[in-house]
């Protein structure tokens, strides 16, 4: 008697929850613009922005490469001969990631870095895209950023090699040449 009640009991709990979750899940996908530029402007809640929503808030060329992982063509990006002192942000969650501090030219096409200036903005993942290994560097929030190669310039030998489009640049205050 005591097993069957348990049972039951775990059954509806599982339903319960399940449906909790479903609702969640409903809420996330009927988030509005506005609520997505609250998250972002309050840096919460970012990851829980649905794809439909960043379609919105994105110009298409930025929403591909920010969440379909679309490379820019290389030396088109505006980013690529900036020189100014600054932080480079992601451009849909506005994350700090990188330190003008930090970049160099590689003379790959792309904005490079040899060290993150924001680590815990960052996650790093295997990419076996185009038959290749690769390490894919990503925003905490999603946003595909470019790659990082063991090609780099000491002390880390490194080089993230990023999309302008994946990234704005905010100047140093009083600094801005």
């Amino acid at each position: 008697m005591v097993k069957t009640s348990t049972l039951w009991f775990l059954v509806v709990l599982i339903l319960v929850l399940s449906a909790c979750s479903e609702a969640d899940d409903q809420r996330i996908q009927d988030m509005t613009v506005a609520e997505a530029k609250t998250r972002i402007a309050e840096g919460k809640g970012l990851e829980q922005i649905p794809k439909s929503v960043w379609k919105q808030l994105l110009p298409e060329d930025r929403y591909k490469v920010l969440w379909k992982g679309d490379t820019e063509r290389a030396f088109s990006g505006k980013l690529l001969y900036n020189e100014k002192e600054g932080v480079y942000i992601t451009a849909g969650c506005r994350l700090p990631v990188f330190s003008s501090e930090h970049k160099f030219k590689s003379g790959t096409g792309w904005p490079s870095f040899w060290d993150v200036a924001y680590p815990q903005n960052i996650v790093l993942k295997d990419d076996f895209s185009w038959g290749l290994r690769r390490t894919e560097v990503l925003s905490k929030c999603g946003e595909h950023l470019g790659h990082v190669f063991k090609d780099g310039p000491p002390p880390t030998n490194l080089r993230y090699c990023l999309n302008s489009l994946a990234l704005d640049f905010e100047p140093a205050q009083g600094r801005e040449q």
